[in-house]
């Protein structure tokens, strides 16, 4: 038996699971609202009630860590691999950065849950980058090594937020007028969404709200609002793409893109993507994949459990 989680700031997914034929089985699977929770042990207790002895786990975190420990960014979660180890009667438990995870779970998505927004012929073995809005905004990188490809960890989504349009330049002056250093991840992230919302002027909301107002089109400025969301996530991916030469595919992730970005016109992320001036070309060449897996961190977290050291 083996256990995996995908640990978020809006939400936690667990599953226990068996390998059969080298083949994982997800045998038991369930979702909780992190905030419910005051920590992770409190959290994983109630799942673990009444089940047998675990081989393995792997704990996807949203914020950085060293396999062995985690301070997640949007919770006050405080995790050690070692101490949920000796509590919970697991004989080795690892932590990996949430986006590393669902990189490794990139092979494990069914083709129907991945959609192609660019299209453009992959260079085999070439390298990959995969990133995502939700609570934040993840990154992580794949480069070929030895027969397959090695996941690189990032903390990308904090990287200062370049804004590229007159109007990209008010809203980051808005934002540092309020909290000094502008991120990527202040933008382009759910509290992102909200926040340009009420830029443009509109009142307070969450961003779930705006993105429905937005596709159903009860409020012209929640779609003003996600269009420039959408041109500044753009934008951002397009420099990452650049930064990975990632000409094997760039993925995007994360629970914004995969409710929003399949019910509205996608234009404005990918006119974003490809005004690199004279790299036009080079981005043009690099295909943009949508999946829509909520499970892929956790798909990656339980393939991460089966590896050996």
């Amino acid at each position: 038996m083996i256990l995996g989680g995908d640990l978020g700031g809006t939400k936690t997914l667990l599953a226990l699971a068996e390998t059969v034929g080298g083949e994982i089985r997800i045998v038991r699977q369930q979702r909780y609202a992190s905030a419910d929770y005051p920590t992770f042990d409190a959290l994983l207790g109630e799942f673990l009630a009444d089940t047998p002895a675990i081989e393995s786990a792997c704990f996807g975190v949203a914020g950085p860590t060293d396999g062995q420990g985690a301070q997640l960014t949007y919770l006050p979660w405080r995790l050690s691999a070692g101490d949920l180890g000796q509590r919970f009667g697991i004989a080795r438990v690892t932590l990996a950065n949430d986006f590393a995870a669902a990189a490794h779970g990139l092979p494990l998505v069914e083709a129907q849950q991945v959609r192609t927004l660019h299209a453009s012929q992959p260079v085999a073995q070439a390298p990959r980058v995969i990133l995502g809005a939700g609570t934040g905004l993840g990154v992580a990188g794949l480069v070929w090594e030895n027969g397959r490809y090695r996941v690189i960890p990032g903390e990308g989504g904090h990287l200062g937020f370049a804004p590229q349009t007159p109007q990209q330049g008010e809203l980051w002056r808005w934002l540092l007028a309020q909290n000094g250093r502008v991120t990527t991840e202040d933008v382009v992230s759910g509290p992102g969404l909200a926040r340009i919302y009420a830029f443009l002027g509109g009142r307070p909301q969450l961003p779930e709200q705006i993105g429905t107002a937005a596709i159903t089109g009860q409020d012209p400025l929640a779609r003003q609002a996600l269009e420039l969301w959408l041109a500044c996530y753009g934008a951002f991916a397009g420099d990452l793409a650049l930064h990975w030469l990632a000409r094997g595919g760039v993925y995007l992730a994360g629970g914004m893109a995969a409710k929003l970005m399949p019910g509205i016109d996608c234009a404005p992320f990918i006119d974003a993507f490809l005004a690199k001036r004279e790299h036009h070309d080079l981005v043009h060449g690099m295909p943009i994949y949508l999946t829509t897996a909520e499970d892929l961190g956790l798909l990656g977290a339980l393939a991460l459990a089966t590896a050996r050291p």
